[in-house]
């Protein structure tokens, strides 16, 4: 048995779930509503305020999937019902980030022009910055998969760098350093 995918999902108050017959989950809750098809190998089960995942056989794949859409449930509960977060952190002299209409982040990185990105709506974005301190971007959403992949795609265009920790990194990130160069005497 897989470890992961043989445990129940608790279904907390105030979250709906729904199987149809094609094997798609939907998951309702007060921060918005997700979907998942599920492989036709895995049933889904909703029992007593859990939700149980069972697989057809004892292949490896079958084995893979079990846990697999076992975690992509839960994230589906946990996002519905708490929501997630993550937080960015612009290291640099002169490095700014502000939101501006229609969900889209304007970033100052270094570069001679701005960085603009445009958000998804499912994507609630804050920048909050502070004299004497690092700018900070804060992503919202219910989606955890789509949260990470905003996050990892700000961060692609000014990734730290291992000599002075400049550029975008996730706060609490412990960064590599390298030393620098030393003088021959």
């Amino acid at each position: 048995m897989s470890r992961i995918g043989k445990l129940p999902v608790a279904v907390p108050a105030g979250v709906q779930i729904m199987v149809s017959d094609e094997n798609v989950v939907t998951v309702k809750g007060p921060l918005g509503e997700l979907t998942q098809k599920v492989d036709p190998s895995i049933s889904v089960a909703v029992e007593n305020g859990n939700v149980e995942l069972k697989r057809a056989g004892d292949e490896k794949r079958h084995k893979a999937m079990h846990g697999l859409y076992r975690s992509l449930v839960n994230n589906m509960v946990e996002g519905v019902s708490k929501g997630y977060e993550v937080k960015l952190e612009l290291v640099g002299v002169g490095y700014r980030a502000e939101v501006s209409a229609n969900n889209v982040l304007d970033l100052v990185l270094g570069f001679s022009h701005h960085v603009y990105i445009q958000l998804p709506p499912e994507v609630n974005v804050e920048a909050k910055s502070d004299k004497r301190s690092n700018p900070i971007v804060t992503l919202k959403s219910n989606d955890k998969q789509l949260i990470g992949q905003v996050a990892a795609k700000i961060r692609s265009f000014r990734m730290p760098e291992p000599y002075k920790g400049k550029g975008i990194k996730f706060v609490g990130e412990v960064l590599r350093r390298k030393a620098g160069k030393t003088s021959s005497k």
